[in-house]
């Protein structure tokens, strides 16, 4: 009976003692009780006692938390909608704050913050156009809406760490307007680009045709050098020929003359027999 007695008595100190304390990690928060009111929260990842049955303690994430929310219609400066899906990233960065401002309920944490990053970029997309909503300014705007959005949050201690903005649809009838704009601008572009090179085709072929008359000119200018000189060349060989033997350069050009006269069988010339022309013919020797 003792010894029931003494096990009854060690398994009660066990489970007092191990009730007296608690375990704190690096991932978690820990707040300590007593009778309802927070008497700690400042605890460090370790081994730490309370009081059984006087002191409770509650561990909250310490690591950044996902708020992901289903798309929302918001409208841009222009008066169109677009359908903006967007999460959020957070965390606590002050125990007693956020327990006190929601009772540690993360759901309400949640919707609260949810409320808040939603109004910014609401706010946001309504002061740009769509076209700056979906440009590379898009990434400033959400570090924008990060930095007004803790500006309302610290009341909850709580931190938003990054708003990203995943899509950006647009209704059906908005689609095709700025598919249709979208369109013009690229016929508007290639219209230019075709503009253009017409006008850069157009000067290359002139300055082609330059090029050529260039070339023409200069081919006639030394061809005209050419038979000029090929033209001096020969009267002076003839020249030359001709103060060597007058007489036989004399019969050579009869020769070629005749040839040429008569070269056709059917052609007639009526000339007058004492003509110079039959010098040739009637002798050997030619008529003074």
């Amino acid at each position: 009976m003792n010894r029931i007695v003494l096990l009854i008595l060690i398994a009660a100190a066990a489970v007092l003692g191990l009730s007296s304390v608690f375990i704190v990690t690096e991932t978690e928060y820990a707040i300590k009780f007593r009778l309802g009111k927070i008497v700690r929260s400042d605890y460090q990842p370790g081994l730490h006692g309370k009081v059984p049955f006087i002191n409770n303690v509650r561990k909250f994430e310490r690591r950044i938390l996902t708020l992901d929310t289903p798309p929302e219609q918001m409208i841009t400066v222009e008066q169109k909608f677009v359908a903006v899906d967007s999460f959020v990233k957070w965390r606590i960065v002050d125990i007693a704050r956020y327990y006190t401002s929601t009772q540690g309920n993360e759901r309400v944490a949640m919707s609260r913050l949810d409320s808040i990053v939603k109004d910014r970029i609401r706010n946001q997309i309504a002061s740009r156009t769509l076209s700056e909503v979906i440009s590379e300014q898009r990434v400033s705007t959400m570090l924008e809406i990060a930095d007004r959005a803790n500006e309302s949050t610290a009341e909850f201690g709580i931190e938003v760490v990054d708003v990203r903005i995943k899509a950006i649809e647009l209704p059906d009838d908005v689609r095709e307007s700025v598919f249709r704009r979208m369109a013009a601008d690229r016929q508007k572009e290639a219209n230019l680009y075709r503009f253009e090179g017409r006008e850069e085709a157009e000067r290359i072929r002139a300055d082609a045709d330059r090029q050529v008359q260039i070339l023409l000119a200069e081919a006639q200018r030394d061809g005209q050098t050419l038979r000029g000189d090929g033209d001096a060349k020969s009267t002076e060989i003839y020249a030359s020929a001709y103060s060597r033997d007058e007489e036989f350069y004399a019969f050579y050009r009869s020769l070629q003359a005749y040839e040429n006269a008569f070269s056709a069988s059917q052609d007639v010339m009526i000339l007058d027999a004492s003509s110079s022309f039959f010098d040739y013919f009637d002798s050997a020797e030619p008529r003074d």
